[in-house]
């Protein structure tokens, strides 16, 4: 299939030509507003299906907003009318489409000619109006306030807020593309008023927005990420957080524990799925002799040899399990049994360890006992 993408270097339009270059036996014809006519038209002459995202939201000058907003979208439908069959096509408006403001009025022409092209030609049309969309490679400092408190807290600059308690409704990129996915496949249908709409909205104040940002910024130094990963909305927000790090700034030095045994260091942890952590063991050395009450761990030996020896507390007997970073194993550390892992190999010996909760100087649940 090949589908024409009109505003592909766009943030959206990125986003779709990433995604869709992925699907099998899918070509690609894209078209920005600097290339030359002929490439629209070539393209929506081929095209079998046409996303129409190219736009303008801050022009020069006001005349922009009906020339390019409403004045490609009228020259796009020709072309595809003027096919032997007529291309599906999408239309990327706006909820300032309702406005009567220069570029909502020019949206609100836009979307009256995709309707025409379809009752003219019984072509499928997809008219969405976007509200706040985020994801990875929106532009900061633009129009997305999103993109700019991401860019801004990854760098530790301060976040403007005027009003913490106004509502943003926000959809995610990669969401918006899964929904047009569905319409290229004819599983989408609009809503009850004739326009489609991409779910799920998350609705987010503007405090809550740049507590989260700052949050994700400051775990980067203590490590923790104190937000639940199984909310859907702040994986995303979390995603598109990253995807804003400066590049010369990615790496963040490890605190490394260093002792006679090896090494010790935190990668990562949090109240909702405890923490991890690495481990460098000189041969001949133990680590651990000690117990938990309450806390559960995993080992995996990813580099080396070693034999991981356990005693139930009160108990007698040993049990041994040899591991070794050829057979990686997940060893589970029941609570209540005094455990060691000693290397028995002529290297050293690299440990990654799970603990299920993060570690509570106060209340360690750490009790000395030999196996």
């Amino acid at each position: 299939m090949k589908i024409l993408i009109t505003g592909a270097s766009g943030f959206i339009g990125r986003n779709l030509c990433a995604n869709f270059s992925l699907r099998p036996g899918t070509e690609l014809l894209t078209f920005d507003l600097d290339d030359p006519p002929e490439t629209l038209e070539t393209s929506a002459k081929a095209c079998d299906f046409a996303l129409h995202f190219a736009g303008v939201n801050r022009p020069e000058s006001e005349r922009e907003f009906q020339t390019v907003n409403s004045g490609l979208t009228q020259k796009l439908v020709k072309l595809l009318e003027g096919r032997e069959k007529p291309a599906p096509l999408v239309l990327a408006s706006s909820s300032q489409a309702s406005l009567d403001n220069p570029y909502g009025r020019s949206k609100k022409a836009a979307e009256e000619a995709a309707f025409a092209y379809g009752e003219r030609t019984g072509a499928k049309v997809y008219v969405y109006r976007f509200p706040n969309v985020f994801g990875k490679w929106c532009r900061p400092g633009y129009n997305s306030v999103v993109a700019t408190f991401c860019h801004n807290a990854a760098r530790a600059r301060p976040l403007r807020i005027d009003a913490p308690e106004k509502e943003l409704t926000l959809i995610y990129v990669d969401d918006l593309a899964a929904d047009l996915g569905a319409a290229i496949e004819g599983r989408k249908r609009p809503e009850a008023d004739g326009f489609c709409a991409v779910r799920p909205v998350y609705i987010v104040t503007l405090g809550a927005l740049a507590e989260a940002v700052t949050g994700f910024a400051a775990s980067r130094g203590s490590l923790t990420q104190g937000y639940d990963r199984a909310d859907p909305f702040l994986r995303k927000l979390y995603s598109t957080f990253t995807s804003h790090l400066p590049e010369d700034g990615l790496a963040v030095a490890a605190d490394m524990k260093h002792d006679a045994r090896g090494y010790f260091a935190e990668l990562i942890k949090s109240p909702h799925f405890g923490q991890i952590s690495v481990s460098r063991t000189r041969p001949g050395v133990t680590r651990g002799n000690h117990w938990h009450n309450s806390k559960a761990e995993k080992f995996m030996v990813v580099e080396g040899r070693a034999v991981i020896r356990f005693r139930q507390y009160g108990g007698g007997r040993v049990i041994e399990y040899p591991v070794s970073g050829e057979k990686i194993e997940i060893i589970d550390i029941p609570a209540g049994y005094a455990h060691a892992i000693q290397n028995t190999g002529r290297t050293d010996v690299l440990t990654v360890f799970w603990a299920g909760e993060v570690f509570d100087p106060g209340d360690p649940d750490v009790f000395a006992q030999e196996v």
